[in-house]
């Protein structure tokens, strides 16, 4: 069996997959805050285009890919499957690992695949400007570059912990000739109050979404660009999972084990989603989403309507949620602190379709280094979580087993995350329970 296994670029899927139509249970409508009634397109269209708006509302299995989309995607895909055979014999695992390698795009993870045909549907349809927020970076970048391909300005607004962590991303987003601001920002009203209510706030994804909705909806050329949770963010990372089932067939393999981290759900959607239908016809194979222990949503969260972002800006979504007041720990994993998950995400999770577990901080980048000193590459903290979760599927699986987790970004400008660890300066952060329910509080009661 090869180490990588290619698939050749002709054979790249042309086809988004949308589980909608596959779901056990329908999915729970959006819904507009002030009538509490479910969400109409034209509720939308303030900040996203129209395009993008049907995607979201979509019942059709599978989605076109515009042609110039795959143009772009040509350049870093289809990305390779890569057998893990030197860290199968440090775990002593019986049975094989592979893991899906996305961190070979431009923005060096998973997120491009969504930011290309977001920037593009834009183009389109008019619009000059895009705002969004960014956790750890990654999504920030990835926008920036995907603006640069269809000639976009590009905003961003980075969770402050993350954006004094990671001073390489805004060097990197200012270079693809994006502009990105700490949030909290001074540049919007929700940020201004925050400030004046904490000038120390360390930030979180909920409050950056306000700032990048509110900057959306007070620009008549600009609108709002999310990296995760929606469902057409979602339904544009299956192109993953797509190539993967092709690449498994191709070596005459068949997935037991599907891992991958969880922030707002876009990679373990990506992943898993185009397995879904034979997982609904009998199918074995295991859905194991990784979270950490400070912001653990689907193993520790409320399934219930709540807000997306802190200042209640967004439609109401029914979602594992830890609360959109919820300010989570300052941990190194940036993208995996946000206080929801992806409803389609959620859905399956709650169908008992799914397997999540989370794991403090250090024994995710014990388990990086471990990759690292293994397969020679570094991971971001948040695919850190991932190879964790890979690794624990592994001790327990069996020789005709096969393993795959989605390697969903590189960490090299995440160096300041992994000399803390080295110095042994990482605390482990477990979210107390009287945290959360204090949290839950603020979320609205939907009967």
């Amino acid at each position: 069996m090869p180490k990588k296994i290619y698939l050749p670029q002709d054979e790249m899927p042309t086809q988004w997959y949308n589980p909608m139509p596959d779901l056990p249970t329908p999915l729970a409508p959006p819904l507009n805050p002030a009538t509490m009634e479910p969400l109409k397109p034209e509720d939308l269209s303030p900040i996203f285009p129209d395009s993008l708006i049907a995607q979201e509302m979509s019942e059709e299995r599978f989605i076109d890919i515009p042609e110039a989309v795959l143009d772009v995607y040509k350049i870093w895909r289809p990305s390779p499957l890569v057998r893990a055979e030197k860290l199968e014999k440090a775990i002593g695992a019986k049975c094989k690992i592979f893991y899906k390698d996305e961190s070979g795009s431009p923005a060096g993870s998973h997120k491009p695949n969504t930011s290309v045909p977001q920037a593009y549907y834009n183009k389109m349809e008019g619009v000059e400007r895009l705002a969004t927020e960014t956790g750890a970076g990654q999504w920030g970048t990835a926008l920036s570059f995907a603006c640069s391909q269809f000639d976009m300005e590009c905003v961003v607004y980075m969770v402050k912990v993350s954006y004094e962590m990671k001073p390489y991303r805004k060097m990197l987003i200012n270079t693809y000739g994006g502009t990105i601001f700490a949030s909290p920002s001074e540049e919007t009203r929700t940020g201004r109050e925050m400030l004046e209510k904490d000038p120390d706030c360390k930030g979180s994804l909920g409050l950056a979404i306000s700032e990048a909705v509110e900057d959306a909806a007070t620009h008549d050329n600009t609108k709002y660009a999310l990296g995760s949770v929606l469902n057409h963010v979602l339904i544009h990372q299956t192109i993953t999972g797509l190539e993967v089932k092709k690449q498994l067939e191709m070596v005459g393999e068949k997935a037991t084990h599907l891992v991958a981290c969880v922030g707002g759900g876009s990679n373990f959607g990506g992943l898993v989603f185009p397995f879904l239908p034979e997982k609904l016809e009998g199918d074995p194979v295991k859905f194991i989403p990784v979270e950490p222990k400070a912001c653990p949503t689907l193993t520790r969260g409320e399934y219930r309507y709540d807000f997306g972002d802190m200042a209640r800006l967004t439609p109401l979504v029914k979602m594992h949620t830890l609360g959109h007041d919820f300010m989570p720990a300052p941990i190194h994993a940036g993208g995996l602190r946000y206080h929801g998950d992806a409803p389609i995400v959620c859905n399956i999770v709650e169908e008992g379709l799914c397997d999540p577990v989370a794991y403090f901080q250090t024994e995710c980048f014990e388990a990086a280094k471990l990759f690292l000193q293994t397969e020679g590459f570094l991971p971001a903290p948040e695919t850190s979580h991932a190879i964790k979760g890979a690794i624990e599927a592994a001790k327990t699986a069996g020789p005709d087993d096969v393993v795959v987790f989605l390697y969903s970004g590189h960490g090299m400008l995440d160096l300041a995350s992994y000399d803390a660890f080295n110095q042994g300066l990482l605390t482990n952060f477990e979210l107390p329970q009287r945290d959360i329910e204090e949290a839950l509080k603020a979320c609205p009661k939907v009967d």
